[in-house]
């Protein structure tokens, strides 16, 4: 009597994907865990650091600091509570992301906010206001208050209070 086995024959398709994983593994546990390790390394090295200018988050009290007053739209720039009763006074020379606020209601336009980053020269004797969302180049106000010009469209020759002044 003739005994038959079944052989499992496996389609080209099979082997091709089988020896296509085993020579992945083989080659990434050869050559890849120095990479590997590298990449974790790093990103473990910036995961930790503190960002340049933190967000303030939703539970944050704003406090206006600045106040100005242009011919085409007022303009107000906020910061959080924490950092305005900081003890001492301010944002030194760390930046911070605040608000800055463009009222064209004159203009029927409504009042928008948009964040900004706003930090201290190194002299204390001016407040710098980036307004990274429009790529604009930095606004330079006095902290003893002045006129300014935020953007060539509406916040031209802009009257600026004191920086943290209360009215």
């Amino acid at each position: 009597m003739i005994k038959l086995f079944k052989i499992r024959c496996r389609s080209r398709r099979e082997k091709a994907a089988l020896t296509a994983a085993h020579d992945l593994k083989l080659r990434v546990r050869g050559k890849y865990p120095v990479r590997f390790a590298l990449v974790g390394a790093i990103m473990l090295v910036f995961g930790g650091l503190p960002a340049a200018a933190k967000d303030p988050g939703i539970e944050a009290y704003m406090s206006r600091v600045l106040a100005c007053e242009g011919p085409d739209a007022k303009m107000e720039v906020y910061l959080p509570q924490s950092v305005v009763l900081d003890r001492d006074g301010g944002p030194r020379n760390k930046s911070v992301i605040g608000y800055y606020a463009l009222d064209l209601t004159a203009a029927n336009k409504g009042k928008p906010l948009e964040p900004v980053r706003i930090r201290l020269s190194p002299d204390k004797q001016t407040v710098i206001v980036e307004q990274y969302t429009r790529g604009l180049p930095p606004t330079r106000i006095p902290v003893a208050g002045g006129t300014v010009d935020f953007d060539n469209r509406f916040g031209t020759a802009a009257n600026c209070g004191p920086f943290q002044a209360t009215e």
